[in-house]
């Protein structure tokens, strides 16, 4: 069984070749790399968040029984000219850089890896909670500026502490479950608001019904749901307007949750404290985009997800599905089941 090793400068050819030699010693290694995150991926064909040559992509694949890659463009195209692809495993927790039906209409498996990034992002997302609430980068910018300005102790320029507010988490899973522990390590109070989670456990986390109780209730909002058709925008000026004033929005999650021009109001009016993203309307942000100059907001340029241990997990995952495969087995993590029912 040949394997392709389609690398990037993220899950590099270093870290694929060890978690595939770990998993299936047997199978002969190919290899392709992109340069990826730089330049960034976009739009490749009908595929999102890809990076790479099409035509290069279908030259090194020649004779490849799988792909095994991060963001290189499975489009139409490059599978309908892979007769030898069987399988691509993308080491991404949604493989929106495959034809998923373009893959299926030629028997061809799909693999990703759900949670190889959830402990980065949570970690990422109470770093963001605590940096608007105590406007951390604000602080620091004034400091490197040469100012040590007099009034920080003034009451009404202070943030709270976690510990004594109430904490709301949209959103239970991987993600959204490690955030609410360490929240309510703190001492806070923690409601959570999933109505589709199946594991409600949690010391310190208690379920409310609706996204409504959870908004009125909290002082901090951290955003961890899937974006979907139907929550498009789910924190609009109405949602937001239920929160109490004074209060921190979070959002690491997904830019089209949220209406940002309804948070910029929010902040304008003295209703939100603070707020900080991750994922944003736009990406990249245009400088005249209003968050760039809305004060006491925290912008990271959609990084949450990245750490070394996120790659390399992404990759064992991955690795793992591979060899699957390799004996026959139907692999843990398939987008296209249906395609493997076939075989």
């Amino acid at each position: 069984m040949k394997v392709l090793l389609a690398s990037d400068g993220f899950v590099t050819d270093d870290v694929l070749r060890t978690a595939m030699s770990a998993a299936a010693p047997e199978a002969q290694l190919a290899a392709i790399a992109s340069t990826w995150p730089v330049p960034p991926y976009g739009d490749v064909g009908e595929v999102r968040e890809a990076a790479g040559d099409e035509d290069e992509l279908v030259a090194a694949l020649r004779g490849c029984d799988v792909a095994f890659s991060h963001t290189f463009p499975f489009t139409r195209k490059v599978i309908e000219a892979c007769p030898d692809l069987k399988m691509i495993a993308i080491c991404r927790g949604g493989p929106v850089n495959v034809n998923i039906e373009a893959a299926s209409d030629h028997g061809v498996l799909v693999s990703y890896a759900p949670g190889r990034n959830a402990v980065a992002t949570a970690e990422h997302s109470v770093g963001m909670i605590l940096a608007a609430m105590r406007q951390i980068p604000q602080r620091n910018a004034e400091l490197l500026a040469g100012q040590w300005r007099s009034d920080y102790y003034i009451f009404d320029n202070v943030g709270p502490e976690v510990g004594s507010s109430t904490v709301g988490v949209i959103g239970y899973g991987a993600v959204g479950r490690r955030v609410a522990h360490v929240m309510a390590s703190f001492g806070g109070d923690v409601l959570v608001h999933d109505p589709w989670a199946a594991d409600r456990s949690g010391e310190g986390v208690a379920f409310v019904d609706t996204l409504e109780e959870l908004l009125r209730r909290s002082d901090i909002v951290t955003l961890h749901a899937r974006a979907t058709p139907d929550n498009h925008h789910m924190i609009d000026a109405e949602a937001l307007a239920l929160m109490p004033a004074n209060s921190v929005f979070v959002n690491c999650a997904r830019g089209e949750l949220v209406d940002y021009d309804a948070v910029c109001d929010a902040l304008d009016s003295g209703h939100l404290f603070a707020a900080g993203f991750d994922v944003l309307p736009a990406e990249p942000l245009p400088l005249d985009h209003r968050l760039m100059s809305t004060p006491r907001v925290v912008l990271t340029p959609h990084l949450a997800g990245a750490s070394k241990e996120a790659a390399r997990l992404a990759a064992r995952i991955g690795a793992a599905d591979i060899a699957a495969f390799i004996r026959g087995e139907r692999p843990a993590h398939l987008a296209n089941p249906n395609a493997f029912e076939r075989k």
